[in-house]
């Protein structure tokens, strides 16, 4: 708990002040900056290089806003800065505002961080600053179940938790041992205290340990640095050019995300437009579907709706017509489905992210009555699918190559080159260093060698027409099937389910079978609606085909060298591709990724497929940041 104390910030729980009296901005740059040289360090950093700061102690995000002001100002253009920080008990948005309200030299920095702080959930975070300079990876959770899922590359470290009397959780000597194990050779740290047992701990777990001036009436501080250089493990470099195929949600994620990272993109859609197969609904929704187990799928999907969240805040702004943030409700309709929610409920959650409401308060919520209680996600709503990908894949870094169909895919020296006809049916080739799939199940079709267990499902949408009862809906309503808020007079409902089913023809039998989901949701919306009375030959609708894997686990990852894939994302593709491209991004640019280790490494499909062969190599050249066809 926060409370104030002579105008400064203290915690109760701890019963310690969240930084010195005499001047938290001062001591914070003396003890963290100064005490790891990063003024020098961030100045020395060539126009490609990254640099990535790790931290014990989130608190306000005070050092992070030092950290990302000083390199703002000092760092080259071109460079950017990972800070990867983990926080127990994070502040409320009142409490974070006011503290930061403390430092307005920091305000322009501020404002930024503050808009993504009601993003925030349990688990991994990821946001990007900067236009994707600077990107924070915020664990809410334990340091020492956090640390160690924390893949190599920190440069520097910020031991920042409270004082090691108050709060010795976080200064044991598996931290500092994880501490060693997730840094570079010749990382630094720099800590405010001086205790004798602090020393010989970070000692033991390998850093040369000296005695440094502490700040105001702090004689002293430690700060060290392990044995080695940096450049013991050369970084992977950003790769200048790369190859998107799949014009979805999933590669215009991709896209985005490499462009921020100043790689030249060509995107790859063998449609007319982008979005046109399973991302071309009029409407989609983000439905975060939990269980109270919180394995490796459910932290990825928990992960993925406060990145999506976050993302769709800078590409799609709440308009109500092109995205809408109406909240979410999962009704208890059945025994099973109330057994998941109270389960996953009495887990206790932010209630920014969910809640548990009965019948009463849900009919409040939707505006309209209804039977069933069950979980309030106040920050779900809906978007159109085709308008975040033409948002996404509007960076000037991307070159959108629609009507192009990709038919062959194969290693070169340098990279990758693909192969394929645009609509004329006259061929072009083109070649880059990196190659993301993003096409769903139809990778076979260029790709024979690559033995993914994709299956293909198909699921159509009914467009409903709006009455005067039924325009009282304000939230997206969720059972077997849903039904979102109406827009221009009518509701989207849906959706079906059919598996090995790559028709895209609107059927009236899937009409009824949604039309009786409806039901389900609501019997009373389904009586306003009168959907007995409504002619399912006549009504609006689309089919499309998405590509499912066994266990729901999308492949997102490395494949071979140079050679991503973000597939089988199923139903959830507008709440997983932005973080899945994010991952995909880091990897290939040699960045701290956004997932805990066990999550990435289950996502990976080098990791979980066993059968593919390595394509045929064909004849070897450079790879080259051009597109041409074979008459070239």
């Amino acid at each position: 708990m926060l409370d104030w104390r002579h105008g400064q910030p203290y915690s109760s729980r701890f019963g310690d002040v969240y930084f010195s009296s005499d001047s938290g901005l001062a001591e914070k740059r003396h003890v963290f900056l100064q005490g790891n040289q990063l003024a020098e360090r961030f100045a020395a950093l060539s126009s490609a290089d990254k640099f990535a700061i790790g931290e014990t102690g989130f608190g306000s995000g005070l050092n992070f806003l030092c950290a990302w002001q000083l390199f703002d100002a000092a760092a080259p253009p071109g460079s950017s800065l990972d800070f990867f920080s983990v926080e127990k008990y994070p502040l409320d948005e009142q409490d974070l505002t006011e503290v930061l309200a403390l430092w307005p030299v920091l305000q322009r920095y501020t404002d930024d961080f503050i808009a993504r702080w009601h993003r925030r959930v349990p688990g991994w975070n990821r946001w990007s600053f900067a236009g994707g300079r600077i990107r924070l990876t915020l664990v809410i959770g334990d340091v020492a179940e956090a640390l160690p899922e924390v893949r190599a590359g920190i440069n520097a470290w910020f031991l920042d938790g409270f004082s090691p009397a108050c709060n010795p959780e976080m200064w044991t000597q598996a931290v500092f041992e994880n501490v060693v194990r997730a840094s570079r050779p010749g990382a630094t740290f720099a800590t405010y205290t001086c205790a004798g047992w602090v020393r010989r701990g970070l000692e033991q777990a390998g850093f040369q340990v000296s005695k440094f001036p502490g700040f105001g009436r702090k004689r002293e501080m430690l700060r060290g640095r392990l044995p080695g250089s940096p450049l013991t493990q050369p970084p992977r470099l950003t790769p200048a050019t790369a190859i998107v195929i799949g014009g979805g949600v999933a590669g215009c994620a991709v896209a985005s995300a490499l462009a921020k990272r100043g790689v030249a993109v060509t995107l790859i859609e063998h449609a007319p437009a982008l979005a046109a197969a399973a991302s071309g609904n009029p409407r989609g929704i983000l439905h975060t579907r939990l269980s109270a187990g919180m394995n490796l799928l459910q932290r990825f999907v928990l992960a993925s709706y406060g990145h999506a969240l976050a993302l769709l805040d800078e590409a799609l702004p709440i308009d109500g017509f092109a995205r809408a943030e109406c909240g979410e409700l999962q009704l208890a309709f059945s025994a099973k489905e109330a057994k998941r929610i109270d389960k996953l409920a009495a887990l206790g959650w932010p209630p920014h992210v969910l809640r548990r409401v009965d019948a009463a308060e849900a009919s409040g919520l939707a505006g309209i009555e209804l039977a069933y209680g069950g979980l309030w996600f106040p920050a779900g709503g809906w978007l159109v699918p085709p308008r975040l990908c033409a948002e996404l894949a509007a960076s000037p870094g991307i070159v959108q190559r629609t009507g192009h169909r990709v038919e062959s895919l194969m290693a070169v020296d340098a990279g990758w080159r693909v192969e394929g006809k645009d609509q004329r049916e006259q061929g072009w080739v083109c070649e880059a260093q990196v190659v993301v799939i993003c096409t769903g199940y139809q990778v076979k079709s260029f790709a024979p060698w690559a033995n993914f267990p994709l299956t293909p499902v198909r699921g159509q949408i009914t467009m409903v027409p709006a009455t005067p009862d039924s325009e009282k809906l304000r939230t997206i309503l969720c059972a077997n099937g849903y039904l979102a808020p109406s827009s221009a007079g009518l509701h989207v409902l849906g959706a079906t389910h059919s598996f090995s089913d790559e028709s895209i023809d609107v059927r009236a039998f899937d009409h009824v079978e949604n039309l009786s989901k409806l039901a389900e949701i609501s019997p009373a919306l389904a009586k306003s609606i009168n959907t007995d009375s409504l002619d399912v030959r006549q009504l609006d609708g689309r089919a499309s085909v998405r590509a499912s894997l066994p266990g729901a686990m999308p492949l997102v990852g490395e494949l071979l060298p140079g050679l991503y894939t973000s597939l089988g994302h199923g139903t959830r593709g507008l709440l997983t591709a932005g973080l899945s491209g994010e991952l995909i991004a880091a990897a290939a640019c040699g960045q701290l990724p956004p997932l805990p280790s066990a999550v990435a490494n289950t996502l990976s499909p080098a990791t979980r497929l066993e059968r593919f062969q390595r394509p045929d190599a064909g004849k070897r050249g450079k790879a080259n940041t051009t597109c041409r066809t074979r008459s070239d």
